[in-house]
């Protein structure tokens, strides 16, 4: 199949290398020339585990290409895959320019029957506006638009795209939807299910799913709070809530929040879409709202442990806002620091892969190259972001390197109990 993938940020690249992956001739078209350039020089815009390899084999094996040239890429695939970015705008409704912006590109260069696949996460009713532009902007042609939302995860995108719970196919046509079905055959194959429904349906699934995760992390959070009063550990309220099937363990974990690219801005955009269909949003206000309160709860915490912040050094272990990506939109990492900032502390920091990133959002902050040297000096160190290498780490040189042995974990990836016998003034969440 010549598949075109239009947007090559994070879902559209992963999206596009995993469909070359999968057997097709895949065009990937952005308008940025300097991701673009270097796509062609084998320089990954953005990090993802596995990757680099897997563009690199593709590009060897001349099954995915990269270029600038929307016209020519919609004029050379059957099929049309819109991944462009959806973000927030000023009334936190799902921006939508950038779709639409694509649709007429689409609509000016149809040259024989396409499908156009709404890969991006839109509000429902966006698959109809994009057939209404093509239609007005093409000279006529024949074309199906099909919902199909991505459920990709940063750090596991790719297992996720290849080995999926699931594909959403929204479709009006059975043309569309064989053309859909032979695309994803190789991973049907591997008994993954396919969800075919209508096309507005499908619109809702990812931003419901997304809504139904969000407020399972807001809800436990809102009781890791309360087992602090009452002196209950949330780790074990959530594995004893877990064990019960009709509710499971996944997205149980009290913490320092959520962030990310996609559950702020999801969460508020179905809050509006809600709201403009008289549909009073109460959960999803008090999600988003305990979330805010959960990214700042932190700070009380350390002033437990340094009550007077000015001069001090803080030690913080994450940036990103979850292990295994670089990305730093809507990280709890950014509140905290700010919020330390604001109090007069000196920030040294370590992430193994966001530092660039972080670069771009805070300042005047020491970053060091390994966690150890960050604590040198230091007055506490703070757990942001849970990366596997902070789990297993030589505790004793921990406490040899703090100035004092005060630790706040925003990820609960210790034990109260063992901590506190090694000697260290530790605080998590909800324990």
């Amino acid at each position: 199949m010549k598949i075109t993938v239009l947007g090559i940020g994070y879902v559209g690249l992963v999206a596009g290398t995993c469909l070359a992956e999968l057997g097709n001739d895949v065009i990937c078209a952005d308008i940025d020339k300097k991701k673009i350039f270097q796509l062609n020089n084998n320089i990954m815009p953005i990090y993802e585990p596995g990757l680099e390899e897997m563009v690199k084999r593709n590009k060897k094996e001349k099954r995915i290409s990269f270029t600038t040239d929307l016209d020519y890429a919609v004029k050379s695939s059957e099929v049309i895959f819109i991944a462009v970015g959806t973000p927030p705008g000023k009334d936190h409704r799902a921006d939508l320019s950038f779709v639409k912006a694509v649709a007429k590109t689409i609509g000016k260069n149809l040259n024989g029957y396409k499908v156009i696949v709404d890969k991006s996460t839109v509000p429902v009713g966006t698959a109809d506006e994009v057939e209404r532009i093509i239609k007005e902007t093409s000279k006529g042609g024949n074309f199906d638009v099909v919902s199909n939302p991505e459920f990709l995860r940063e750090g596991s995108a790719i297992n996720d795209f290849l080995i999926p719970d699931r594909v959403v196919i929204g479709s009006k046509t059975e043309k569309a939807r064989k053309i859909m079905e032979s695309i994803y055959r190789g991973i049907t194959r591997a008994d993954k299910p396919i969800l075919f429904c209508d096309i507005r349906s499908a619109e809702m699934i990812k931003y419901a799913s997304n809504a139904m995760l969000t407020t399972r992390i807001s809800f436990m959070n809102e009781i890791a709070r309360l087992c602090e009063k009452v002196g209950a550990d949330v780790k074990i309220v959530s594995k004893g809530m877990g064990l019960d099937n009709r509710i499971g363990p996944r997205f149980l974990q009290a913490g320092v929040g959520y962030g990310g690219s996609c559950f702020p801005k999801d969460v508020q955009a179905l809050a509006m879409t809600m709201e403009d269909n008289g549909v009073n949003s109460k959960i999803l206000k008090a999600v988003e709202e305990v979330n805010k309160e959960q990214k700042a709860s932190l700070l009380p915490k350390i002033k437990k442990l340094v009550p007077a912040l000015k001069g001090k050094t803080i030690a913080i272990w994450g940036l990103a806002y979850k292990p295994k990506t670089d990305d730093m939109r809507e990280a709890p990492s950014i509140t905290v620091i700010n919020q330390l900032q604001k109090e007069g502390a000196k920030i040294n920091a370590f992430d193994p892969e966001a530092e660039e990133q972080a670069k771009k959002i805070l300042k005047n902050i020491n970053y060091f190259t390994n966690p150890i040297d960050t604590l040198k000096g230091c007055d506490c160190l703070v757990i942001v972001t849970e990366w596997n290498e902070f789990r297993d780490i030589d505790k004793n040189k921990i406490k040899q390197n703090l100035k004092s042995p005060n630790i706040i974990d925003g990820r609960n990836i210790y034990e109260p109990k063992e901590m506190k016998e090694l000697g260290f003034n530790y605080i998590g969440v909800g324990r």
